[in-house]
């Protein structure tokens, strides 16, 4: 290809039939520097501008701008280039002025969910404004996967075929890409990840709708992929392990924070982030309680064991709200992940996740004989009906705090201490160590 010039389109030739009785079609020669401007030579001799493209509905089409001779490469060139311009964000040239399909993009929808949301002027399930981890996962799902995918389009042209396309294309890693740095994590598909996207895209687009942003909601009616449920707990030998690791571990000088940070989260069942985020200020000594401001289901008062009230009573005292901070900077410690990630290594434990760690709390309790009711109340479930709105911390749910605690600790601390550092004792300095700010 070479760049469309007066000379070099005077010097095409005019297409000629290979045999004789063979038709004779027409040719085109493509610019070198604007993808989809070209020049069409007729059998006749006739040599017009074109462009070709793929329309909203990635079908393909070619369109005359102008005759050469009549219209100048100049001229046709910047023509082109307002129409491909137009193309790529979502329209059609070929669509007349009264046929033409007038709307907003996937893209600007989705811009203008996150800063509406992030004003507080739409209300998520609760009825209140979507929390800002909410509205930080929403924004990582639009600009990793939607935008990418179905961005362009125009909302007016969808079809649930383009939607649950574009689901299997997430699924199969199609907006996937690698860690970059050393810092922040590897982008992922996936099934589950695929279906958390479009429940997140269904729901920007409820929201546009009730708000009178868009007139239907193309997401409506389309199939999410079935998530696979993650059943992985830790049994009694693979805990004794994790606690065998996190002993060595401890001695050969492994982050202390994120040490104790592990042990605390398998002593509560906390969720990842409330485990990390738990201030000073939130722990009720008297009633063996930490009282989250908000949590995935609003505000809680979680009862937790004497082990583990007595764990967070042994963390050395510092300017930080945080019984887990950061080793620099105001927020808490990050890098629990790859912390727990070295221990699993070096005890050969597979699949286990700081979410493994909740399952396992829960399952002891099941194996103490500990109901349902009581392991949500334990774990900060929602509510799901009239009797378990009544939970309150009382001395029965102090009790199997006390004990799933206690016999989780027991478990660890067979061949040790299990990575609780003294607070006396000088901790060497990390090995490997992943000090998150």
């Amino acid at each position: 290809m070479e760049k469309l010039t007066k000379r070099f389109i005077d010097a095409l030739e005019v297409p000629k039939p290979s045999k004789v009785g063979v038709k004779v079609r027409e040719s085109f020669a493509w610019d070198r520097e604007l993808r989809g401007f070209g020049v069409q030579v007729m059998p006749s001799g006739l040599k017009s501008f074109v462009i070709q493209y793929r329309s909203p509905e990635g079908r393909p089409r070619r369109t005359v701008i102008g005759r050469y001779g009549l219209m100048t490469v100049e001229e046709a060139r910047r023509i082109a280039h307002e129409k491909l311009v137009a193309v790529s964000k979502g329209l059609d040239p070929l669509d007349s002025p009264d046929s033409k399909v007038k709307g907003i993009t996937v893209a600007e929808v989705c811009d203008w969910y996150l800063a509406e949301a992030e004003a507080g002027r739409i209300l998520g399930r609760s009825r209140r404004p979507i929390k800002a981890s909410t509205l930080a996962m929403d924004k990582s799902r639009i600009e990793v996967h939607i935008k990418p995918l179905l961005g362009r389009r125009l909302i007016a042209t969808l079809k649930l075929g383009d939607i649950e396309g574009a689901q299997a294309d997430i699924a199969v890693g199609k907006t996937s890409k690698p860690r970059a740095g050393s810092r922040g994590g590897a982008t992922t598909g996936g099934e589950g990840v695929a279906a958390r996207t479009m429940s997140t895209l269904h729901a920007i687009f409820e929201h546009a709708v009730r708000l009178g942003k868009i007139d239907s909601n193309p997401a409506r009616g389309v199939r999410r992929l079935a998530g696979k449920a993650r059943e992985r707990r830790l049994s009694r030998s693979e805990i004794a392990r994790l606690g065998r690791a996190m002993h060595f571990a401890a001695e050969a000088g492994e982050h202390p924070t994120g040490l104790a940070a592990i042990r605390f989260l398998l002593l509560t069942g906390f969720r990842r982030m409330e485990g990390l985020g738990v201030k000073r200020l939130w722990l009720n000594t008297e009633e063996g309680s930490v009282r989250f401001p908000d949590t995935k289901s609003g505000s809680q008062t979680r009862v937790i064991g004497r082990a583990a009230m007595d764990l967070l009573l042994e963390q050395p005292s510092t300017a930080s709200p945080y019984f887990f901070p950061a080793d620099w900077g105001e927020g808490h410690f990050i890098g629990v992940v790859r912390v727990l990630d070295r221990l699993c290594s070096s005890a050969k434990l597979d699949d286990v996740t700081p979410h493994t760690l909740r399952h396992t709390f829960a399952s002891v309790a099941a194996d103490l004989g500990f109901s349902e009711l009581t392991i949500a109340a334990l774990l900060g479930h929602a509510a799901r009906g009239v009797t378990q709105r009544y939970i309150h911390i009382d001395e029965a749910l102090r009790l199997a705090a006390d004990k799933v605690a206690g016999e989780i600790a027991s478990i660890l601390d067979q061949s040790g201490r299990a990575g609780r550092p003294s607070r006396s004792g000088h901790q060497a300095e990390p090995v490997g160590a992943d000090r998150g700010p």
